[in-house]
């Protein structure tokens, strides 16, 4: 026996897509924009909370910040240690489902999912804020400028996500130095350059309710930290490798970034001010008001906008994970030239433009569900890693398991604080939602599981065996299009019956036929069949519930215009026909086309 391979099937040399793949600093610019910029929006995010004890709750703003900084540092480890563990990608997804079990895995799954959305939604909303803070006579057009940028970064993603890296890569570098440029100068000076200090009065005691609520608003700047680890198939090789150095170098950049502003807003005695961001106020009292100050601002604005490049890069892999194992639906896995998910990106972009109109790109409405579902999928991720230590014990195993048992178990509490914090301000939509998607995948799986015993799957089939089989043309007409029709259905089957439908008050047209056909003498017994209600479909069913054999092929003729405009002169009656034999026989439907051109 021989087998003859044709010429798509051949394989392509192992480096034809490895161009389209990513380095170190282009999964930086790729999957670690979320993070990055939460910079612009996490400090600020504590200072809202400590501000409420006044004076001496903003002199908790650096132990509240070097706690983050240290879950972070848990996170980047564990994350380091998920890679190696899951080079297939999925991160939270992929520890759970090996570890917890397949509803757990879900449970994470679904919770990345919303996650990645709700990052795609708020990152856009935030960006256009700042651009219209500084030109306030665009606000009329927020839902339009949000939807024009989630235009232009799914246009970039389509061209692959090495392009899209490359794109990315000189904001990227351009906001991390000007951060870095702000905490380095402000740490140097003595004194503020412009004075941006604000009275506060405490209308709270610093108590333990206050800095748990403080920490968990704080943890939206660990949002991002996991997209590296659920990508790990878009670095080139050596895959584990790369994406490890990438997601240490993430999280070295955020801690230093986080503390360093952190420092500044305790050293500059920066409170929350109407109209002006806390970072800007620490940009203003590092750099001053000159050129440097619209450097950072406009770098912010632009890694605000694009840190939804993210979730195009996480979102896409993860769906091919959840849909090879049957939660999602397979055209997920589909993967286009250049690497490129298409399906899952046009899923983040539809449901993304949805919650923009909705919310009418107000990012205030759509903050409050953000950061709510990323700690469930932390928190999957430590426990599992805990169950993977204690498994496998490895030398040093017991404080490796220490670290994630202790990540863990911040992650949890994180998640109870946000919520509970967050419930009434719209994340109670985030607890209906999670259920809701883990039941959908729940349905897909079973649908599979069914279609999958249906066909047998894992099974040797019986050898195949020749059955006698009939071959039904419906037919109009004595034309070339029924002499191709029949020619091709005379090659198909052991018997071939022509079948014409016809209305009993047509009976001159009928009888008609019937001469010409017997003119032509084709060799095809020809059934007609009368219906009184002029349907084309059931009389053919019926005829075809009473036919002896097993096997029957209904082959329909349709023309094939020439243009496509011509399609509106077509009667449609072979899609028609087509569409009730699939839904109520079992009959093999051809449809054959007659190209006119």
């Amino acid at each position: 026996m021989s087998i003859v391979k044709s010429p798509s099937a051949v394989k392509e040399p192992a480096d034809t897509g490895e161009r389209h793949r990513l380095s170190v600093v282009g999964g930086l610019a790729a999957l670690s924009l979320d993070a990055m910029a939460s910079v612009a929006y996490g400090p600020e995010a504590i200072v809202l909370v400590l501000a409420l004890a006044g004076g001496a709750g903003l002199g908790f703003t650096i132990p509240v910040t070097l706690t983050i900084a240290g879950l972070l540092a848990v996170l980047t480890f564990s994350y380091r240690q998920v890679i190696a563990a899951f080079p297939e990608g999925g991160g939270a997804y992929g520890v759970a489902r090996t570890y917890l079990g397949r509803r757990a895995s879900l449970v994470a799954g679904a919770s990345l999912v919303i996650d990645y959305v709700l990052n795609v939604a708020v990152s856009v909303a935030a960006g256009v804020a700042a651009l219209t803070s500084a030109f306030p006579e665009l606000l009329p057009y927020t839902v339009w400028l949000c939807l024009a940028v989630l235009a232009l970064v799914t246009a970039v993603n389509l061209r692959g996500i090495a392009h899209s890296a490359r794109a990315f890569i000189a904001p990227t570098v351009i906001y991390v130095g000007a951060i870095l440029l702000v905490v380095v100068a402000g740490l140097v000076r003595g004194a503020p350059a412009v004075d941006v200090s604000h009275q506060v009065s405490g209308l709270q005691t610093v108590g333990v309710l206050l800095l748990l609520k403080a920490f968990a608003n704080g943890c939206a700047s660990l949002t991002g930290v996991e997209a590296i680890a659920n990508a790990v198939p878009s670095f080139r090789r050596p895959r584990v490798r790369r994406a490890q150095r990438a997601e240490v170098a993430l999280g070295a950049l955020l801690a230093v970034m986080l503390v360093g502003i952190a420092a500044l807003i305790e050293k500059f005695a920066i409170a929350p001010a109407d109209g002006v961001t806390v970072l800007a106020q620490v940009t203003r009292a590092s750099l001053g008001d000159g050129p440097l100050f619209y450097v950072v601002q406009f770098a912010t604005v632009v890694l605000l906008a694009l840190a939804a490049n993210t979730s195009f890069g996480g979102l896409p892999v993860l769906a091919e994970l959840l849909a090879r194992d049957n939660n999602l639906p397979h055209f997920f896995a589909l993967r286009a030239d250049r690497q490129v998910h298409r399906y899952g990106i046009a899923f983040l972009t539809v449901t993304s433009a949805l919650l923009l109109i909705v919310a009418g790109g107000e990012m205030n409405l759509l903050v409050p569900l953000f950061a709510i579902g990323v700690f469930v999928g932390f928190t999957l991720s430590q426990a599992g890693m805990v169950r993977h230590w204690v498994g496998e014990r490895p030398a040093g195993w017991r404080w490796r398991a220490g670290l994630n048992g202790f990540g863990a178990l911040l992650t949890f509490v994180a998640a109870i604080v946000v919520t509970g914090s967050k419930f009434g301000e719209g994340g109670w939509l985030i607890m209906v939602a999670l259920p809701l998607m883990v039941a959908a995948m729940e349905w897909v799986h079973r649908s599979y599981g069914r279609i999958g015993a249906r066909l047998e799957l894992g099974r040797t089939p019986s050898p195949p065996r020749p059955r006698r089989s009939l071959v039904v043309v419906p037919v109009h007409g004595v034309t070339r299009l029924t002499c191709d029709a029949l020619s091709a259905a005379l090659s198909l089957g052991d018997r071939v019956v022509a079948v014409n439908v016809t209305h009993p008050e047509d009976e001159r047209q009928a009888r008609a036929f019937v001469e010409d056909w017997d003119r032509w003498d084709p060799g095809v017994e020809l059934v007609q069949l009368f219906d009184a209600h002029r349907r084309l479909d059931e009389p053919l069913l019926a005829y075809l519930a009473g036919v002896p054999e097993p096997h029957v092929f209904v082959l329909i003729a349709e023309v094939e215009p020439e243009h496509a405009w011509q399609r509106m002169l077509q009667n449609q009656r072979g899609a028609v026909l087509a569409r009730a034999l699939r839904r109520r026989t079992d009959a093999v439907v051809c449809r054959m086309r007659f190209r006119v051109s």
